[in-house]
């Protein structure tokens, strides 16, 4: 499938852009089905709430499972998803490579329990040649405000913002007189099973805590253009696979 020429002038003026209905119902159940599992068994290696905000240490609400792609065949699937491609060459002006380093994960806000995910761009996790990334994610079931969907700020990905915007973790700092301007133009988009969003690392994108009583899980990866290496030594120098 590719984008038409609106879809990719979209993405390429806003950042970002949502494609309803991509992927397959079946494929989307056994996907959660598996990160439930996951999820239950907090099975390593994740990222928790703890390691964001001052919370009980006693406690482990998993924010994130890592390193999905060698957890189960059916993450592996989705991943390497053959429909998606052209869409990813488009966006890319390049063969797209699927980074493992980093997002290559299962996201979730628990409900109650899930913290809110700051604005933030999602350059700060890798170390490439150049910020030519682009994130893949699926909804796996419904996403809307009360329970953490994504909301991103148009066009931030061409903006050059200095240090001063951001905080010491490289949050986007909120009461930031000039920040807040830019918060302003904010936009969001309910989700629901099988939908996708593409989104540059550059986008400012953040989410709210989940309020319901139902948890959120999600599907995030990364992609790179072929030409933009990753710095030796860093850990974006990590396993690869070339979605060509």
């Amino acid at each position: 499938m590719e984008l038409s020429t609106e879809q990719l002038e979209q993405f390429n003026r806003e950042g970002f852009i949502i494609i309803k209905n991509f992927a397959n119902h079946q494929l989307c159940d056994k996907i959660l089905e598996k990160a439930k599992e996951h999820l239950t068994k907090k099975q390593a290696p994740i990222e928790t709430e703890q390691e964001y905000m001052s919370l009980d240490e006693d406690k482990i609400t998993v924010r994130r499972l890592r390193q999905v792609y060698d957890r189960e065949e059916v993450f592996q699937e989705w991943m390497t998803n053959k429909e998606i491609r052209p869409m990813l060459k488009q966006v890319l002006n390049d063969t797209p490579v699927l980074t493992l380093a980093h997002h290559n994960s299962i996201m979730t806000k628990l409900p109650h329990e899930s913290t809110r995910t700051y604005w933030h761009q999602d350059r700060r996790y890798w170390h490439f040649e150049n910020d030519d990334l682009v994130s893949v994610w699926l909804s796996l079931g419904d996403e809307f405000l009360e329970n953490g969907l994504l909301e991103f700020i148009p066009g931030t990905h061409k903006i050059n913002f200095g240090k001063s915007s951001f905080d010491e973790d490289d949050n986007f700092l909120d009461e930031n007189e000039e920040n807040k301007k830019i918060i302003e133009k904010k936009v969001h988009q309910d989700l629901e099973k099988g939908d996708i969003v593409l989104f540059h690392c550059k986008t400012l994108h953040h989410a709210s805590k989940n309020s319901t009583d139902t948890a959120k899980i999600s599907f995030v990866y990364t992609v790179r253009a072929q030409s933009n290496k990753p710095l030796k030594e860093t850990r974006s120098d990590f396993k690869e696979i070339v979605l060509d």
